[in-house]
């Protein structure tokens, strides 16, 4: 059943925008003695509960917000449904300035909101959040993964993502090149938090020539100093680099109408969660520029696969032996989309859909 817990008045079009792609629920959280305002999104919980990280963003609008959760938690059904995870799709953001506007109270009221779906809903960690952040949700709900170790949880998720990009990126050298040897081949990062500092020494321990860029030039301070054979390039010189491969690592939509006309590579492989603008549009013209795009809720399932380790008991080689299935995984629906001749989104929307479909119509699942 569609359910709508709260409904701002500026939402016009929401529920037709939620029965549109599967929606279940959306909760608009609002503390005014906290400065909080956020938004949780639960998409599909077909196959278990809702997990998906907390992402805090200074978004222009409560509308952008609104979108980005929509296609975020709608990427979490499709990221955990490949992974072969028993987990649905869920997302949250929270509106604000992760360098300024963070405190103690903000992410306890906000654990309460997690609370009150009553394990509908896993928070984790993901863009503009930290470790510190969980332990303070976790002071108002149990329904949170990424904790610190010392409390019995797996820690900092991201290392574990990067290295399922890592092995996805493979995977479509292999497809692109006939080898997924990453030697010499050049990689263009943006981004350069957790997870593309983490891809940065898999790349470079393989032999590949590195570039990489952020918004925060602290950031590429340190992972100059950790890894002086990166290449630090400017935000706006990162799409138009003549390299192999572009990994997206931050925020999405970078595939879009404007950077699709100066991409010089053959193969698209990161992190960031929604990279193509418009789905079905610029997949497509992706696949008629014949770039290879390796869709981001399939390679960068590793952090989810290891929160989920970390709800039965965290095992971190378990892990990572999981996370190495990505490669297997992308390589099968490279194949689709050539054999069936579709783009390569398309063919791992309709995996995943496929599985979910199955589980719902044997009356299996959550």
């Amino acid at each position: 059943m569609t359910q709508v817990t709260e409904k701002p008045a500026a939402t016009k079009g929401l529920i037709e925008r939620m029965q549109e792609h599967g929606h279940e629920e959306v909760l608009f959280c609002n503390d005014s003695t906290t400065g909080l305002r956020a938004i949780i999104a639960l998409h599909d919980t077909t196959l278990g509960p809702a997990l998906g990280g907390t992402r805090m963003w200074p978004y222009a609008s409560e509308a952008d917000a609104l979108e980005d959760v929509l296609r975020l938690s709608r990427g979490m059904t499709y990221k955990s449904a490949l992974a072969g995870l028993d987990l649905g799709g869920g997302k949250a953001v929270i509106i604000g300035d992760a360098r300024k506007d963070k405190t103690e109270a903000m992410f306890r009221r906000f654990g309460r909101f997690v609370d009150s779906l009553n394990g509908r809903y896993i928070t984790a960690e993901d863009v503009g959040m930290s470790i510190t952040e969980m332990v303070n949700i976790r002071k108002e709900t149990n329904h949170v993964v990424g904790l610190p170790v010392s409390m019995g949880g797996s820690g900092d998720p991201s290392p574990v993502t990067a290295y399922g990009v890592y092995c996805g990126m493979k995977a479509a050298a292999k497809t692109a090149y006939g080898s997924d040897d990453l030697n010499k081949r050049k990689v263009a990062i943006q981004g350069g938090g957790n997870v593309g500092r983490h891809l940065v020494d898999h790349l470079l321990k393989e032999g590949a020539t590195v570039y990489i860029t952020d918004i925060h030039d602290d950031k590429l301070a340190a992972i100059k100093a950790e890894h002086p054979a990166v290449q630090l390039v400017k935000p706006d010189e990162i799409i138009s680099l003549p390299v192999d491969i572009y990994a997206p690592c931050a925020l999405g939509a970078t595939v879009n109408d404007d950077t699709i006309p100066k991409l010089k590579c053959s193969v698209i492989a990161g992190s960031a969660n929604n990279q193509l603008a418009n789905e079905d549009k610029h997949g497509r013209a992706l696949m008629e520029k014949g770039i290879l795009y390796a869709p981001d809720f399939l390679v960068n399932a590793g952090g989810i696969i290891n929160c989920a380790w970390e709800r039965r008991g965290y095992n971190q080689q378990a892990a990572l032996s999981q996370t190495e299935d990505i490669y297997r995984t992308a390589l099968t629906i490279f194949k689709r989309s050539q054999d069936e001749k579709i783009p390569t989104y398309l063919a791992a929307n309709q995996a995943a859909e496929q599985r979910v479909r199955s589980m719902r119509q044997a009356g299996l699942g959550f």
